[in-house]
Parts: C-alpha cells; structure tokens; sequence
C-alpha cells in the first residue's frame, strides 16, 4: 500500500475489499494519476482507467505498468458494459449524479460489482456535529500521515447532498449499501445479480 495519504486514498480499502472472487477486469472511473488502478492491478488481472485529465494520465502511464489508460469522458466513451468490478473515488461529484450512477452501473457484468467512494456536501446545521468530528480526525490523521495532494482537477462545493445520494443509490441500485463516512465521504457498494 503507497505510503501517500489523503481523504480519498483513506477508503480505498473498502473498494479492495468490494472486489469479488476470481475478479479478471477493474474499471476505475476517474482514475487521475492512477493509484487505486494499480492497487487493484495486484488483485485484477485486466484494469483499465479512465479520466479527462490527460497530465493526470501522462503521470499513470509513467509507471510503466500493464493498466490501460483511456483519455475520454466515462459518460460518453464507448467503453464494454462488461466489468466485474466498476470502481470509482470522487469522480462523481464531477458529473450529474444520476447520469453518472446509471453509466456505471450500465458497466458491471452480471455477478459483478460497483464500488463507489465520493463527496457530497453537508447540510448546516444539522452536520455540524460530524463536520466538527471529521476536521480534528482529519488532523490528527495529516499530523501523522501527512498529506498528498492529487495534480487532479477539484470541484468544490459537490453539487449533491449526503441524503440526496442516499436516496439516489436506493432508487437506482436496489440492494446497494449505502453507508457515509466520518472523512467527508460515503461509499456506495452494489453487487449486479448474476444473470
């Protein structure tokens, strides 16, 4: 596991352990510099990432792997509706919220899964309380850690709210896990049944 650190990199753990049995293609939706493409190159035998932001990929591709790299837009890009695993961290914040989660999960095979990581924005004052929380964990975590900052571009404040994507998993993934985290993240995990 890299020695960076940061919010994102924090919960790629639980897109690791989202990853099924016997997995032999990854998609990682977003995949900026390419760090969680190459951590789950040591479990997946095929994975491919994709992002716009050709310097990002310009430094993936410098690591000399056997990942493939696509320039283009996930939404739009013709890409095989045919991966055991779609992953995703903090890309789709980046997108419409509902266009995004249909495209991915328009891309897992049967028996396959999606795992998202992202960003939604908080609703004050109700989320004072965990924001409070998630600030002096986070710096206690960067006192330790440090932090890395990805070269990816940022889109701030996210567009959707905590509950909004709640509510958006639930209706288009039946059966998904929706579960928000202390450092400013949820995760959506959804398994396609198998055919």
């Amino acid at each position: 596991m890299s020695q960076r650190w940061n919010h994102n990199i924090h919960y790629h753990p639980r897109i690791l352990r989202a990853v099924p049995p016997g997995a032999s293609s990854a998609l990682d939706i977003g995949c900026g510099e390419g760090m969680l493409a190459r951590e789950l190159r040591r479990v997946v035998p095929a994975v491919t990432g994709i992002d716009l932001d050709t310097p990002s990929l310009e430094l993936a591709r410098g690591y000399g792997d056997d990942i493939s790299y696509v320039c283009g837009d996930f939404l739009e890009y013709p890409l095989e509706p045919a991966y055991d695993v779609v992953a995703s961290v903090a890309t789709l914040h980046h997108v419409d919220a509902r266009a995004g989660l249909l495209r991915m999960r328009s891309l897992v095979r049967p028996g396959g899964v999606l795992a998202v990581v992202g960003l939604a924005r908080e609703s004050m004052p109700r989320d004072l309380p965990l924001a409070l929380a998630a600030a002096a964990v986070g710096t206690a975590h960067r006192v330790v850690k440090g932090k890395w900052d990805h070269p990816s571009p940022i889109v701030w404040p996210p567009p959707v709210t905590y509950p909004d994507m709640q509510a958006l998993a639930a209706e288009l993934l039946p059966g998904s896990t929706y579960r928000r985290h202390l450092l400013y993240r949820y995760s959506i995990l959804w398994s396609r049944p198998s055919a």
